[in-house]
């Protein structure tokens, strides 16, 4: 199976939460799934991030960004990651990494 570029950024970033002891698990969109869900959940000492992994010029879908939206309407925290290095920079801006 060829790797997209998708794909290895999700790889670096699995890599990467595993590194950094989160726990996280991908989510699959399916039959009676709420539309736009992210790719990931990571979750670290109370700190629960939804992660939608993008290729470096991938871009979100109408319904990721409505979800995306009601995800930070509801003050939780979402990120967008074309890079383990967005979420380690995101990760660090709110002290959660040191």
């Amino acid at each position: 199976m060829k790797q997209t570029p998708e794909n290895l950024v999700k790889k670096e970033i699995k890599d990467w939460l595993d590194t950094y002891g989160f726990f996280h698990f991908p989510l699959t969109q399916g039959l009676g799934c709420h539309p736009g869900l992210p790719d990931r959940i990571a979750i670290k000492d109370g700190h629960v991030l939804f992660i939608e992994i993008k290729a470096p010029k991938g871009t979100m879908s109408e319904n990721q960004v409505k979800f995306s939206l009601n995800v930070l309407g509801a003050q939780g925290y979402y990120i967008i990651a074309r890079g383990y290095e967005d979420i380690d920079t995101y990760c660090r801006r709110r002290g959660w990494l040191f």
